[in-house]
């Protein structure tokens, strides 16, 4: 099970052949044929698609116990450790690089694209289309006049200003949950940690409420031209990961439930601490970029 043995603890784990990873991707494909079918009107499709997503939960219930055992009886060294903090490191690096390419896409529309529709040749094909991104003017929809319903964007009151407080201030609950850790004050740090999980479940109710805001009452939809495109592929997306967010500091608060972690151990939770303020900080892009500009 690993290469050398220092102590009572390996010196690097190396786990044993695991079902795991055949049985994840078996789900993965009911998944995928699910959505594919159901998509395309085959109504044995939705059926699929759950079965799928219920035997990949199943398995990531039994993959994560595993690995929970690994690290509560010792298994994982100080190296281990590491290559841990390198692993959610480059994670959180690609999330990066994939909020980046939304970002770029809002960027190029903006400053590129609309600009061009506007440009002498294209006002021969659309005469009555308006170079301006609909944020800087009421009743524009930075699209060729006819080919979208008219809307209202979603401006930076009260729903977003809203949820940005409530994300910053679950970044300070989380803060102060660490640092209790760090001390061996478990009650307090679950305490935070639940103030944590709260606030990101009161974001995402807020954000399903803007949602509904913006469909019924501002005619935006993700069919509302680039800007609706824009707008919720980036919401959307965010608020997805809020939801991993969420989830992973409910397990974290479970787990220190349990007794597990302590002052020098704990990777678990700054790994998912470190994904919360990842959470944040894209969050704070998106509330300049998307609902103020």
């Amino acid at each position: 099970m690993s290469s050398s043995a220092h102590g009572t603890t390996p010196y690097y784990f190396v786990p044993g052949p695991s079902r795991h990873p055949a049985m994840a991707a078996l789900g993965l494909f009911f998944v995928i044929l699910g959505a594919g079918q159901w998509v395309n009107g085959a109504e044995w499709g939705k059926y699929s698609l759950l079965f799928g997503m219920a035997w990949w939960l199943f398995v990531l219930y039994q993959w994560f116990g595993d690995a929970i055992s690994e690290s509560v009886s010792g298994q994982y060294s100080r190296r281990i450790d590491i290559s841990f903090r390198w692993s959610m490191s480059w994670f959180i690096f690609s999330e990066v690089m994939f909020f980046g390419a939304f970002f770029t896409a809002l960027w190029w529309a903006r400053a590129h694209s609309v600009p061009a529709l506007g440009s002498l040749d294209n006002a021969i094909l659309w005469p009555g289309f308006k170079a301006v991104w609909p944020s800087l003017a009421a009743g524009v929809t930075a699209s060729p006049a006819g080919t979208v319903e008219a809307f209202t964007t979603m401006g930076p009151w009260p729903l977003p200003t809203i949820n940005t407080a409530l994300l910053l201030t679950s970044g300070v609950t989380l803060t102060i949950a660490h640092h209790a850790l760090l001390v061996n004050n478990r009650s307090r740090t679950i305490g935070f940690m639940w103030a944590t999980v709260l606030l990101g479940i009161v974001f995402l109710f807020v954000q399903g409420y803007e949602y509904h805001h913006a469909y019924s009452e501002l005619n935006l939809k993700l069919t509302s031209g680039v800007y609706g495109s824009t707008f919720f592929m980036l919401t959307g997306f965010h608020g997805f990961h809020v939801l991993v967010g969420m989830l992973m500091l409910l397990f974290i608060t479970l787990r220190l439930q349990k007794g597990h972690f302590s002052a020098d151990n704990h990777f678990g939770f700054e790994g998912a601490a470190w994904y919360w303020h990842f959470v944040d900080v894209v969050w704070l892009g998106l509330y300049i970029l998307v609902y103020w500009l």
